[in-house]
């Protein structure tokens, strides 16, 4: 297979990221399947012509039912909000087409079992849109900890903190929705830290949380594109129905202990998504923000050089490099999306199915979900309770 047809569903902050995946992936990566982008729906007429234009698909519709009935579709990606998604999914994998849906992966875990359920009836590849995965620098902190570098995990701590919310004006975007998102900074931020809490670590037990909408209300959204929007402080208001913050406590299944804080209330962080994970040989600590280094800590190093040392991800021995830059030379937010897609791509030509898929977003609801339980009951919950033994 030398090219991949794809039907993309939502054209704004994912839709420029996906779009910019796929234009890029065979000019870096030219042995792998080439991603031909065929069509790019979206409910606005002139916003998708216009981005259709801009990101280079060849074609614009408006009806996502038009997109996955066509026959020169091989591939659905779903970037559309969140209440979306199962309906477009399953359809989708009735008409034959592989899958790649954003997360959190549905509106509920039943939903997002659903999606799961139709996806192996229909034989057809799902991925699951984790894109923190395919950094460089967090695939070497997967090798160090599969080669025991850092010996037992005791701790995984993790942040995701944002400040776009901190003003009381800012309008009722979707995400503030929780009939259209969900949830709020739980199921948009903790569910990556989730996701590379699993990847790194392991499975979670069990969890306690709590959470704070700190801004009940707010003026309705005149416009919105991504993370921006307009609106009136004199005009109509709606109530926010989301979470702006959550924290939890989790206990995983190989015996670490974890913390994971989200929240969109952080004033003077725009994006910091980090975590630090101690083992009884060393420990790992990494921030987005500065995306290309990992900062490693080993307990053998002889006294008088023991510290944290900065690693810069960026030569040839680290993951996907050999295809970018010459050694030093950073990559950024961008690139992730690349090596998702990339993995897309093959996993299509090789006949197995990627990784993250259907089964890890149902993993990351089903803790999203242990969480939301914890915190209406005000207890710890086991994973356990919301197992299904047909799909889990």
């Amino acid at each position: 297979m030398k090219e991949v047809q794809i039907g993309m569903i939502g054209y704004k902050f994912m839709g420029k990221a996906h779009s910019h995946a796929y234009r890029d992936l065979p000019m870096f990566f030219p042995d792998a399947p080439a991603p031909v982008m065929n069509a790019i729906c979206g409910r606005d007429e002139a916003g998708v012509r216009e981005a259709a234009k801009r990101f280079g698909w060849a074609h614009a519709v408006t009806d996502w039912r038009e997109l996955v009935a066509r026959p020169d579709i091989d591939v659905v990606d779903i970037n559309a909000p969140s209440d979306a998604h199962k309906e477009i999914a399953i359809a989708a994998a009735k008409a034959g087409k592989h899958l790649f849906c954003e997360k959190p992966l549905a509106l509920s875990l039943a939903d997002a079992r659903e999606m799961l359920a139709a996806a192996e009836a229909a034989g057809v590849k799902h991925m699951a849109g984790l894109n923190y995965r395919f950094a460089p620098a967090i695939r070497l902190a997967k090798k160090l900890i599969e080669e025991g570098r850092i010996g037992r995990i005791h701790h995984f701590r993790a942040v995701f903190l944002q400040d776009w919310l901190v003003d009381p004006a800012f309008p009722l975007v979707w995400r503030l929705k929780k009939e259209v998102a969900g949830s709020g900074s739980h199921g948009d931020l903790n569910a990556h830290l989730i996701d590379l809490a699993r990847y790194l670590v392991g499975e979670i037990n069990e969890v306690a949380g709590m959470s704070e909408t700190f801004v009940r209300r707010r003026p309705i959204a005149e416009s919105m594109s991504g993370l921006n929007a307009q609106g009136s402080a004199d005009g109509p208001s709606g109530e926010v129905t989301v979470d702006d913050a959550t924290l939890f406590l989790a206990r995983f299944a190989g015996g670490a202990l974890g913390s994971f804080e989200a929240t969109r209330f952080a004033a003077g962080h725009r994006c910091t998504n980090g975590f630090e994970i101690n083992g009884s040989e060393g420990s790992l600590r990494f921030d987005f923000e500065r995306m290309n280094e990992l900062e490693v800590y080993f307990t053998g190093d002889a006294d008088d050089v023991q510290g944290f040392r900065r690693v810069l991800a960026t030569d040839p021995a680290h993951a996907y490099m050999e295809a970018w830059w010459p050694p030093g030379h950073t990559i950024g937010f961008e690139h992730t999306f690349v090596h998702e897609a990339l993995e897309l791509m093959e996993a299509i030509r090789d006949d197995r199915q990627p990784e993250p898929n259907f089964r890890d977003g149902i993993r990351c609801q089903e803790v999203l979900e242990a969480v939301d339980i914890s915190i209406a009951e005000r207890r710890w919950v086991a994973i356990a309770e919301l197992k299904e033994d047909d799909h889990d």
